[in-house]
C-alpha cells in the first residue's frame, strides 16, 4: 500500500511541476501555479534575485482583490486579523504586497509559505463575512467618533409589548434635536428591515420623550434594495446607506 501511495505522490509532484508556468517579466519571473483563488483564477507570484538570494511577492494582488470585492482591511480589527494570518506563515506585509525572502536552499519552502498565505488571505473574504456585523459596527463607531457625534452605545429599551429591544447607539437630545436612536445593519434585507421596524414601532409608542430613528445600512458590497428603503421610510425610520452617511452627519452631531 505504501508503495502505491508513494507512486501516486510522485505523480502528483510531477503534475504540480507540469502545471507551474514560468514567464519572464523584466527583471522578475512570473510563477503561475495550479492553485485556484475564489474566482477560480490560477494564483500567481513573482520572484527575482536579491542580495544573493530571492524575493517572492504576490505584487499586491491578494489584498487589492479583497478590497475591490468590498472586504476592506482598513480598521484595527481587520488589520490585526490580517497580520495574525500572515504571522502564521512567516510572511510579511509591505504596503499591500505579501512577501518572503528565500535562499537557494529554502526556496521551495518559502514559495510554499507565500502560496499558503495568499490562499489564507484570500479566504478572509469568506471569514470576514461571518464577522460582518461586528466589523460594520466598528466602522460606524469609527465614523461617529471621527465626526465628533456623541453617543451612548448598546442601549436597551422596553417596548409596549414588554419585549426588550436593543439599539446600537443613542444620541441624547439637544436644544435643536430630539433623542436619536441608531441601528447599524450590516445585511439590509427585508427580514432585517422588518425586525428593525417592529422594534422601533414597539419602543416608540412606549417612550414619553420624542425620538427619531435612523438605520445605517451597509451598502459597501451591494446597493440596498428600494423595497428595503421604502420599508423603513413607511414606518418613520430614516434609512441611511453607508455611502451616504455624510448627509446626516450635521443633524446627528447637533
Amino acid at each position: 500500500m505504501i508503495d502505491e501511495i508513494r507512486r501516486l505522490t510522485d505523480i502528483y509532484q510531477e503534475w504540480l511541476s507540469e502545471k507551474t508556468i514560468l514567464r519572464e517579466v523584466d527583471e522578475w519571473v512570473e510563477i503561475t501555479t495550479p492553485f485556484l483563488d475564489r474566482h477560480n483564477d490560477h494564483m500567481q507570484m513573482y520572484a527575482k534575485a536579491l542580495n544573493g538570494g530571492f524575493i517572492l511577492t504576490d505584487d499586491g494582488y491578494t489584498i487589492e482583490d479583497l478590497e475591490m470585492s468590498g472586504c476592506k482591511l482598513n480598521t484595527p480589527k481587520r488589520r490585526d486579523l490580517l497580520q495574525t494570518t500572515l504571522n502564521g506563515f512567516g510572511v510579511r506585509l509591505n504596503e499591500s504586497e505579501l512577501q518572503v525572502t528565500a535562499t537557494s536552499q529554502n526556496f521551495a519552502r518559502q514559495k510554499h509559505k507565500l502560496l499558503q498565505a495568499m490562499l489564507a488571505v484570500d479566504d478572509l473574504f469568506y471569514l470576514a463575512r461571518s464577522f460582518t456585523t461586528s466589523l460594520f459596527y466598528e466602522d460606524v463607531v469609527d465614523w461617529l467618533e471621527l465626526s465628533q457625534i456623541r453617543y451612548v452605545d448598546n442601549v436597551k429599551f422596553t417596548g409596549k409589548t414588554g419585549y426588550d429591544h436593543h439599539y446600537d447607539f443613542v444620541i441624547p437630545h439637544s436644544n435643536t434635536q430630539p433623542d436619536r436612536v441608531l441601528l447599524s445593519i450590516s445585511d439590509p434585507n427585508r427580514s432585517n428591515a422588518s425586525k428593525s421596524v417592529f422594534a422601533w414601532e414597539d419602543t416608540r409608542e412606549a417612550r414619553t420623550r420624542e425620538a427619531r430613528a435612523y438605520a445605517i445600512l451597509n451598502d459597501s458590497a451591494t446597493s440596498v434594495s428600494p423595497d428595503v428603503l421604502d420599508a423603513f421610510r413607511n414606518y418613520g425610520v430614516h434609512p441611511v446607506p453607508w455611502s451616504d452617511r455624510e448627509s446626516v452627519r450635521e443633524e446627528l452631531a447637533a
